[in-house]
């Protein structure tokens, strides 16, 4: 439920206070603390179909260039009245500035009029292609591609990573999708399955009806081709970064993911990063952003 989620979202700003009998919590980022500071703007955005949220912003460094790139993919509960692709403009911004251009892609929400299965799959799916179509265009270097993702973010980030494998029967797979060589998900909820079965979550539960659509004789496994866990092995390396004190995707989304890629033979470490929430995953001045930020240039700069 849209109304759950964003109260869930919301909950974090909730002052946190100490017991005498207990040490004091860490004080967490709320929502406002990150997108009430002036907002960095990309250097180009390029549309990918008719729809107001069919758009990509480039991010470029300074220089010539090539320049390695990550794409990079928001959350909010894969709703867009909840958020779109500007509250990734901080950590976009600081990877810019660290000499790395950022593909940030925006999609139809659930709420969005052509949302949901497979809308949404198929614009997230169209925005990364269109990074191999315009790569010449900015001087982007495509030979090492790390794809990030917060939140519902994360789900689409591994999604993205997994459509080689996605059934030949299913409507989002394509001949030629983006190689994505390296995933990394902020807090992400990567099982759908999972996250349908956990009240607790913070986007509810029928957030993901919304997205999965409802059985039908051409579809009727509505987690085959959007479930990640079912296209496992990806084949890549995934780090998935958790904040300790998240309040909204809880730590077992992350945990029981990890445990069953590494089961399916893939290469999957799991960061929990201490006095971390939900916003501090992509606000550039914490742990865990740092975390995240070392893990890309650590792998980016293979290919300089």
């Amino acid at each position: 439920m849209i109304r759950f989620a964003i109260l869930a979202l919301a909950a974090i700003s909730t002052p946190v206070v100490a017991q005498t009998s207990a040490p004091a919590k860490p004080s967490l980022l709320a929502w406002p603390d990150l997108t009430k500071r002036p907002k960095p703007a990309p250097d180009a955005t390029i549309d990918y179909g008719t729809d107001q949220m069919q758009k990509i912003d480039v991010w470029l460094p300074k220089g010539k260039g090539p320049f390695p790139v990550v794409v990079m993919v928001h959350g909010g509960c894969w709703t867009t009245s909840i958020a779109d692709r500007s509250l990734m403009n901080w950590i976009a911004d600081d990877l810019r500035n660290s000499g790395v251009a950022v593909w940030n892609i925006d999609y139809r929400g659930v709420d969005r009029a052509g949302g949901g299965y497979p809308g949404t799959f198929a614009d997230t799916a169209n925005a990364a292609d269109q990074l191999a179509v315009n790569a010449k265009k900015f001087n982007l270097d495509t030979r090492n591609v790390v794809a990030i993702g917060h939140s519902a973010g994360g789900h689409l980030a591994l999604w993205l990573a997994s459509r080689p494998k996605l059934p030949a029967t299913s409507p989002l797979r394509t001949a030629n999708p983006l190689r994505i060589d390296h995933v990394i998900s902020l807090g992400g909820l990567p099982d759908l399955e999972a996250t349908a079965a956990s009240p607790q979550n913070g986007c509810g539960v029928e957030v993901v009806g919304q997205l999965v659509g409802k059985p039908t004789p051409q579809h009727p496994d509505v987690y085959a081709d959007t479930s990640v866990p079912r296209l496992l092995p990806l084949g890549m390396k995934q780090d998935l970064i958790n904040g300790r004190e998240d309040r909204i995707i809880p730590a077992a989304m992350a945990t029981d993911y990890i445990a069953r890629a590494k089961a399916a033979g893939d290469t999957a470490t799991l960061h929990t990063i201490p006095a971390t929430g939900h916003v501090e995953l992509i606000a550039p001045e914490t742990a865990a952003w740092a975390e995240a930020k070392r893990l890309i240039l650590a792998d980016l700069r293979k290919t300089q």
